[in-house]
């Protein structure tokens, strides 16, 4: 028997949002967009919210969901269109573990961090993050 090695990573019926649970708990939620896509095209179906079911987002509405991505090897920079105001502690780990959970299922590295830069400049800016959920 020949040793395929790993599985592809890139390939995906669709991608996996991160929502909050009745217990203030992160939960996956596939989208089926038939592709993976790419980081700001996940940010902008996470800002669009869970639509009609169990989860909901700890993230403030907002009228243009548009997440600007900048990725290197080592930090993938996101600038959201909102302040730190309008997203709870829960609601930033969304953002970096839905952000990361693409990174990763496309072939990145777990170790990458994520830094959320905000419309008004906070030391929460300057954060590197990591998902609790992706080891």
């Amino acid at each position: 028997m020949v040793d395929g090695g790993e599985a592809p990573t890139g390939l995906a019926p669709g991608v996996t949002l991160y929502f909050v649970d009745a217990n203030d708990e992160l939960q996956p939620q596939q989208r089926d967009t038939g592709r993976l896509g790419t980081i700001a095209e996940a940010m902008s179906l996470l800002l669009l919210g869970p639509g009609h079911s169990a989860v909901y987002t700890g993230i403030a509405p907002i009228s243009t969901p548009r997440v600007v991505v900048t990725t290197t090897t080592e930090l993938i920079e996101l600038t959201v269109p909102f302040t730190i105001d309008d997203v709870t502690p829960v609601g930033l780990d969304q953002i970096v573990c839905t952000a990361l959970g693409v990174h990763v299922q496309g072939g990145g590295s777990k170790t990458t961090q994520v830094q959320v830069r905000f419309v008004q400049p906070t030391p929460e800016s300057a954060e590197r993050r990591t998902c609790p959920l992706i080891n």
